[in-house]
């Protein structure tokens, strides 16, 4: 995914951080300056659902303004036989139990 804010807001006449972050403030979402500068010019590394919420609405945008899909930076899956050999080398090891008293167990 894309962090898309800074277009997002320009596209609405909003071309300063601090006048998003004000906006934001009058809705409730008070932002520091040091997390609105990383949501302004960067790709946060989290979000609160309830923050994305109140941008949308100070924007008056879709969520799809905001986050904007890269499907081509998503490795493809493995070819069968790559997968099926890539399962058979992840498969722990099978764990047999062992009763304390030296007795051997019914088979299963």
């Amino acid at each position: 995914m894309r962090w898309n804010l800074r277009l997002a807001a320009a596209n609405r006449g909003i071309w300063q951080a601090s006048d998003l972050q004000r906006q934001l403030a009058e809705r409730g979402l008070v932002i520091s300056v040091g997390k609105m500068s990383h949501l302004w010019s960067g790709q946060p590394a989290s979000l609160k659902l309830s923050d994305l919420d109140v941008i949308c609405a100070v924007l008056g945008c879709e969520i799809g303004e905001l986050l904007i899909p890269e499907p081509d930076k998503v490795a493809r899956p493995n070819t069968d036989s790559e997968q099926s050999a890539a399962n058979a080398a992840a498969q722990p090891p099978r764990v047999v139990p062992r009763r304390r008293d030296g007795r051997s167990v019914p088979p299963t």
